[in-house]
């Protein structure tokens, strides 16, 4: 693996902005043949791929919140602005939303600057002269491919039904594949089938590349937890995920236990203090630095993307006006002894004028080394963490049947989060999936997993009115299979010159 240089936020020379997300020819873009000649080119590109995902309408924004704003873990609050109250309120998401549009753009721009790098590969190949630039076009191609994996494996997740079997995905509509920058590929989706396949290919690619040296020495070479770049276990992290939404529990296990086995990554203690009060876990949200963040975003105070903390806040250096709080029975399931509980949430007393006391979000209140800045509610986003490893490998076992591994599972979590454990979870046919779900709730909270999940367990919800919640939205019954919980392809990728997409059910909700 070659050591990254740190030009991580040097913007990329070419811009791939469009009209049509799947749009490849801009006004403003550099012709191909202009903009990536040799291998620095190459990792400029690259840089701007890294940039890419800094979007808000990415990790830092949308595609974090949204799918749980939608489900049950928050209620809109009596005066609250009406951000996302269109998502929130579950009926009115449209193929017209904003928020909508803006994710399947973000992820198809993502695609769009990996496919534009690699279009260009062979032709640097011809200038390269040195072992070494040869390694490191190696390492660019590896991140650009992973990248496109990734970006792929969001659009899966939030456009497409859940995977129940290789058979019954082979019915079931995937998303637009789009494999080059300059050609004439069709514009329609392909299968789910073919979508994931595509995705695991590109995995399959990416870990030829970017596999660790034999004699990799984390304290000669550098530290792999909490990195802003992609690398193997980045790679095994995301397989880890696929294989438990294709229902691929061996390879689940599988993939999972690398990361988890590899000794790289170690939880975050909720009782080993990094500073006085301060405990490695809290440092994680108000510092963004962690030994169990396997890929996190990485901002600087010059260069960042959304924030994330803004909705449940809103603190203007005198009062909190927080548009949404959490549920009432989120707060509720924290043991007496889980410290997850008094790290992300505090209890405020809202400036409106219904003086609204409640346990706020503070998880993403922002970093604490950007306030000197004035920029408030800003955090790096930990899109893989070890804990999302454990919780993985834990509903795999419990699938497997094997309720011993999944508890120790379970167990490996809360040691790390609770002031005192007896060490054991029993599970069993009967609890285990309900224990795992609860686990996921408080483990992953505001991450952006709920959706997804009550999509593939095939289960709904309902909300019930808390106190000051907004009543439009606060009294709702879901259905499990609900048409909503695929978000509707975009209206103006279905209307775009020369496609054939094929819509949603939730497109004509």
């Amino acid at each position: 693996m070659i050591k990254r240089i740190n030009k991580y936020f040097i913007m990329a020379v070419v811009a791939l902005l469009a009209t049509s997300c799947l749009d490849k020819y801009p006004e403003d873009a550099v012709p191909a043949d202009e903009a990536i000649n040799t291998v620095d080119d190459v990792n400029l590109a690259v840089i701007g791929i890294y940039d890419a995902f800094k979007s808000p309408s990415l990790y830092s924004g949308y595609l974090t919140l949204l799918p749980d704003l939608q489900a049950d873990l928050v209620y809109a609050v009596n005066g609250y602005s009406n951000i996302y109250g269109d998502i929130w309120r579950w009926n009115d998401i449209h193929p017209t939303n904003p928020q909508v549009e803006a994710v399947y753009g973000a992820l198809y721009g993502v695609i769009n600057r990996c496919n534009f790098m690699l279009d260009n590969v062979e032709k640097v190949k011809l200038s390269i002269k040195t072992s070494e630039d040869y390694d490191r076009l190696d390492q660019y191609c590896g991140e650009a491919y992973f990248a496109r994996a990734l970006a792929y494996s969001e659009l899966v997740k939030m456009f497409c039904k859940p995977y129940e079997s290789d058979e019954e995905a082979e019915k079931e509509l995937g998303v637009v594949i789009t494999e080059h920058y300059k050609g004439n590929e069709e514009i329609k989706r392909a299968t789910l089938k073919a979508s994931y396949q595509f995705i695991i290919d590109d995995l399959d690619r990416a870990e030829d590349l970017l596999k660790l040296e034999d004699d990799f020495n984390p304290s000669v070479d550098g530290a792999l937890y909490d990195s802003p770049y992609f690398n193997e276990y980045t790679i095994h992290a995301l397989r880890a995920r696929l294989s438990l939404y294709m229902k691929r529990w061996d390879d689940a296990v599988k993939y999972s236990t690398k990361v988890i086995d590899s000794n790289y990554y170690l939880l975050s203690s909720c009782t080993q203090e990094i500073s006085s009060g301060v405990s490695y876990y809290k440092y994680m949200w108000t510092n963004d630095r962690s030994t169990e963040t396997i890929w996190k975003v990485g901002f600087t105070v010059n260069s960042y993307g959304g924030a994330l903390g803004t909705i449940f806040a809103n603190y203007n250096y005198q009062t909190l006006k927080p548009d949404y709080v959490p549920a009432l029975w989120v707060l509720n399931s924290f043991n007496s002894s889980d410290k997850r509980a008094t790290a992300c949430f505090q209890q405020f007393t809202t400036g409106y004028p219904h003086g609204l006391t409640w346990p706020l979000l503070i998880k993403y209140f922002g970093n604490e080394e950007f306030y000197s800045y004035n920029i408030l509610h800003v955090s790096m986003p930990k899109v893989f963490r070890l804990s999302e490893q454990y919780l993985i490998r834990a509903e795999a076992y419990a699938q497997l049947g094997d309720y011993g591994k999944a508890g120790s599972d379970i167990s490996a979590i809360r040691l790390a989060r609770y002031s005192s454990y007896g060490g054991s979870t029993p599970l069993s046919k009967d609890n285990a999936m309900d224990v795992i779900e609860e686990e996921r709730v408080k483990e992953l909270y505001m991450e952006g997993f709920r959706l997804n999940d009550l999509k593939r367990w095939h289960k709904g919800f309902t909300r019930k009115p808390q106190d000051q919640s907004l009543s439009n939205g606060s009294s709702l019954k879901v259905e499990k299979d609900d048409p909503l919980f695929v978000w509707p392809i975009p209206q103006h990728e279905i209307e775009a010159p020369g496609a054939n997409i094929a819509p949603n059910e939730s497109n004509n909700k």
